[in-house]
Protein backbone atom coordinates (compact mmCIF):
# COMPACT_ATOMS: atom_id res chain seq x y z
CA UNK A 1 0.00 0.00 0.00
CA UNK A 2 1.57 3.42 -0.62
CA UNK A 3 2.07 6.19 1.56
CA UNK A 4 -0.96 8.26 0.52
CA UNK A 5 -3.01 5.48 1.37
CA UNK A 6 -1.46 4.58 4.80
CA UNK A 7 -2.34 8.25 5.38
CA UNK A 8 -5.36 8.68 4.26
CA UNK A 9 -6.87 5.11 6.45
CA UNK A 10 -4.96 7.31 9.64
CA UNK A 11 -6.74 10.05 8.96
CA UNK A 12 -10.03 8.62 8.77
CA UNK A 13 -9.64 6.33 12.10
CA UNK A 14 -8.41 9.79 13.29
CA UNK A 15 -12.06 11.17 12.62
CA UNK A 16 -13.81 8.46 13.48
CA UNK A 17 -11.99 8.43 16.91
CA UNK A 18 -12.83 12.47 17.41
CA UNK A 19 -16.47 11.43 16.51
CA UNK A 20 -16.72 8.44 18.59
CA UNK A 21 -15.60 11.42 21.30
CA UNK A 22 -17.82 13.94 20.34
CA UNK A 23 -20.36 11.20 20.56
CA UNK A 24 -19.58 10.36 24.17
CA UNK A 25 -19.91 14.19 25.35
CA UNK A 26 -22.96 14.70 23.72
CA UNK A 27 -24.48 11.52 25.42
CA UNK A 28 -23.19 12.58 29.03
CA UNK A 29 -24.47 16.19 28.52
CA UNK A 30 -27.69 14.40 27.42
CA UNK A 31 -27.62 12.18 30.37
CA UNK A 32 -26.61 15.16 32.91
CA UNK A 33 -30.04 17.28 31.30
CA UNK A 34 -32.36 14.35 32.41
CA UNK A 35 -30.65 14.41 35.54
CA UNK A 36 -31.33 18.07 35.97
CA UNK A 37 -35.07 19.09 36.81
CA UNK A 38 -36.53 21.11 34.53
CA UNK A 39 -37.34 23.82 36.46
CA UNK A 40 -33.90 24.23 37.39
CA UNK A 41 -33.38 24.01 33.17
CA UNK A 42 -34.91 26.55 32.97
CA UNK A 43 -33.93 28.90 35.59
CA UNK A 44 -30.28 27.83 33.28
CA UNK A 45 -31.31 28.68 30.31
CA UNK A 46 -32.66 32.10 31.17
CA UNK A 47 -30.33 35.25 30.36
CA UNK A 48 -28.25 36.38 33.19
CA UNK A 49 -28.78 33.20 35.03
CA UNK A 50 -25.18 32.21 36.89
CA UNK A 51 -23.53 28.62 34.99
CA UNK A 52 -22.81 25.78 37.74
CA UNK A 53 -19.20 25.56 38.50
CA UNK A 54 -18.13 22.39 36.80
CA UNK A 55 -15.79 22.12 39.56
CA UNK A 56 -18.16 22.95 42.57
CA UNK A 57 -18.53 20.29 45.08
CA UNK A 58 -22.16 18.78 45.17
CA UNK A 59 -24.12 18.13 47.56
CA UNK A 60 -26.24 15.66 48.94
CA UNK A 61 -29.79 15.64 49.19
CA UNK A 62 -30.93 17.33 52.61
CA UNK A 63 -27.75 19.45 52.28
CA UNK A 64 -26.50 23.05 51.61
CA UNK A 65 -23.72 24.64 50.34
CA UNK A 66 -22.34 27.01 52.60
CA UNK A 67 -23.12 29.92 50.44
CA UNK A 68 -26.40 28.61 49.84
CA UNK A 69 -26.88 28.10 53.72
CA UNK A 70 -25.92 31.82 54.07
CA UNK A 71 -28.44 33.48 51.57
CA UNK A 72 -31.42 31.41 52.84
CA UNK A 73 -30.43 33.01 56.55
CA UNK A 74 -29.85 36.48 55.14
CA UNK A 75 -33.80 35.76 54.32
CA UNK A 76 -34.62 34.03 57.28
CA UNK A 77 -33.14 35.85 60.20
CA UNK A 78 -35.01 39.41 59.56
CA UNK A 79 -38.47 37.55 58.59
CA UNK A 80 -37.72 36.05 62.40
CA UNK A 81 -36.81 39.31 64.32
CA UNK A 82 -39.69 41.07 62.46
CA UNK A 83 -42.26 38.36 63.08
CA UNK A 84 -41.11 38.68 67.20
CA UNK A 85 -41.29 42.33 67.15
CA UNK A 86 -44.91 41.97 65.72
CA UNK A 87 -46.14 40.20 69.03
CA UNK A 88 -47.80 43.24 70.68
CA UNK A 89 -47.09 43.59 73.97
CA UNK A 90 -50.25 43.73 76.07
CA UNK A 91 -52.28 46.73 77.00
CA UNK A 92 -51.76 46.42 80.63
CA UNK A 93 -47.87 45.84 80.43
CA UNK A 94 -47.18 48.94 78.32
CA UNK A 95 -46.98 51.76 80.97
CA UNK A 96 -44.34 49.20 82.29
CA UNK A 97 -42.00 49.58 79.86
CA UNK A 98 -40.89 46.82 79.89
CA UNK A 99 -37.47 46.50 77.83
CA UNK A 100 -35.95 43.01 76.55
CA UNK A 101 -33.53 42.44 79.09
CA UNK A 102 -36.58 41.90 80.81
CA UNK A 103 -38.67 39.90 78.69
CA UNK A 104 -35.69 36.69 79.57
CA UNK A 105 -35.95 36.87 82.62
CA UNK A 106 -39.41 37.25 82.89
CA UNK A 107 -39.77 33.80 80.12
CA UNK A 108 -37.57 31.67 82.28
CA UNK A 109 -39.55 32.42 85.42
CA UNK A 110 -42.64 31.13 83.35
CA UNK A 111 -40.57 28.11 82.19
CA UNK A 112 -38.78 26.56 84.96
CA UNK A 113 -41.31 28.75 87.92
CA UNK A 114 -39.89 30.74 91.11
CA UNK A 115 -36.06 30.38 91.33
CA UNK A 116 -33.62 32.31 93.18
CA UNK A 117 -31.43 35.08 91.78
CA UNK A 118 -28.22 32.65 92.04
CA UNK A 119 -30.50 30.28 90.12
CA UNK A 120 -31.58 33.23 87.09
CA UNK A 121 -28.00 34.99 86.92
CA UNK A 122 -26.91 31.35 85.70
CA UNK A 123 -29.61 31.08 83.41
CA UNK A 124 -29.16 34.46 82.12
CA UNK A 125 -25.46 34.16 81.93
CA UNK A 126 -25.19 37.49 83.83
CA UNK A 127 -23.98 38.51 87.20
CA UNK A 128 -26.08 38.15 90.18
CA UNK A 129 -26.00 41.62 90.64
CA UNK A 130 -27.27 42.13 87.39
CA UNK A 131 -30.31 40.29 88.26
CA UNK A 132 -30.57 41.78 91.59
CA UNK A 133 -31.02 44.70 89.71
CA UNK A 134 -34.03 43.65 87.46
CA UNK A 135 -35.23 41.72 89.62
CA UNK A 136 -35.64 44.74 91.97
CA UNK A 137 -36.80 46.88 88.61
CA UNK A 138 -39.89 44.95 88.35
CA UNK A 139 -40.73 44.38 91.84
CA UNK A 140 -41.50 47.72 92.00
CA UNK A 141 -43.45 47.75 88.90
CA UNK A 142 -45.70 44.90 90.75
CA UNK A 143 -44.48 42.45 88.06
CA UNK A 144 -42.30 40.36 90.46
CA UNK A 145 -42.21 39.53 94.06
CA UNK A 146 -39.83 38.02 96.29
CA UNK A 147 -40.43 36.01 99.26
CA UNK A 148 -38.50 33.61 101.55
CA UNK A 149 -37.86 29.79 100.44
CA UNK A 150 -39.51 27.49 103.00
CA UNK A 151 -36.95 25.13 103.13
CA UNK A 152 -33.94 27.51 103.72
CA UNK A 153 -35.22 31.10 105.24
CA UNK A 154 -31.92 32.29 103.68
CA UNK A 155 -32.78 31.89 100.67
CA UNK A 156 -35.14 34.26 99.00
CA UNK A 157 -37.33 33.06 95.65
CA UNK A 158 -38.71 34.83 92.95
CA UNK A 159 -41.79 34.58 91.40
CA UNK A 160 -44.24 36.77 88.58
CA UNK A 161 -46.87 37.68 90.50
CA UNK A 162 -50.34 36.33 90.42
CA UNK A 163 -52.01 39.67 89.24
CA UNK A 164 -49.83 39.73 85.86
CA UNK A 165 -48.93 36.32 85.87
CA UNK A 166 -51.98 35.03 82.96
CA UNK A 167 -51.20 38.30 80.62
CA UNK A 168 -47.42 37.73 80.74
CA UNK A 169 -48.16 33.61 79.95
CA UNK A 170 -50.00 34.73 77.00
CA UNK A 171 -47.91 37.15 75.54
CA UNK A 172 -44.53 34.91 76.43
CA UNK A 173 -45.35 31.15 76.58
CA UNK A 174 -46.04 31.09 72.58
CA UNK A 175 -42.15 31.51 71.84
CA UNK A 176 -41.21 28.88 74.28
CA UNK A 177 -44.01 26.62 72.71
CA UNK A 178 -42.56 27.62 69.09
CA UNK A 179 -39.00 26.08 70.70
CA UNK A 180 -40.91 23.61 71.73
CA UNK A 181 -42.68 22.83 68.67
CA UNK A 182 -39.35 22.78 65.94
CA UNK A 183 -36.84 21.17 68.91
CA UNK A 184 -39.13 18.18 69.58
CA UNK A 185 -38.76 16.00 66.66
CA UNK A 186 -34.60 16.67 66.70
CA UNK A 187 -32.03 14.22 68.12
CA UNK A 188 -29.87 15.77 71.38
CA UNK A 189 -27.20 16.38 69.41
CA UNK A 190 -28.91 18.60 66.57
CA UNK A 191 -30.32 20.79 69.00
CA UNK A 192 -27.09 20.97 70.70
CA UNK A 193 -25.86 21.86 67.23
CA UNK A 194 -28.23 24.69 66.56
CA UNK A 195 -27.88 25.98 70.13
CA UNK A 196 -24.20 26.16 69.52
CA UNK A 197 -24.45 27.87 66.14
CA UNK A 198 -26.83 30.37 67.39
CA UNK A 199 -24.54 31.21 70.06
CA UNK A 200 -21.57 31.43 67.65
CA UNK A 201 -23.37 33.70 65.59
CA UNK A 202 -24.38 36.15 68.55
CA UNK A 203 -20.47 36.25 69.36
CA UNK A 204 -19.79 36.76 65.97
CA UNK A 205 -22.17 40.26 65.57
CA UNK A 206 -20.78 40.46 69.40
CA UNK A 207 -17.27 41.07 67.79
CA UNK A 208 -18.77 43.24 64.97
CA UNK A 209 -20.37 45.51 67.78
CA UNK A 210 -17.40 46.25 69.78
CA UNK A 211 -18.35 43.19 72.29
CA UNK A 212 -21.81 44.83 73.00
CA UNK A 213 -23.29 41.88 75.28
CA UNK A 214 -26.68 43.93 75.89
CA UNK A 215 -27.27 43.35 71.97
CA UNK A 216 -28.55 47.53 72.14
CA UNK A 217 -31.17 46.71 74.51
CA UNK A 218 -33.04 49.98 74.87
CA UNK A 219 -34.67 51.01 78.32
Amino acid sequence: MSMDGHSERRGKEKGQQGDGEQQGVEELLGLEKQLIPPEQQEQQEQPGHPVPDPKAQPTRQGELAEDDAVRALLLLMPRIVGRVKRIPVPEELQALALAPRHLSLLSFLLFDGPMTVNDLAARLEVAPTTVSLLVGELSRKGVLERHEDENDRRRRIVSITEAHRPTISRWLARGAGAWRQVLTELSPAERALIVATLRAYEDAMADEDGGDEDGGDED
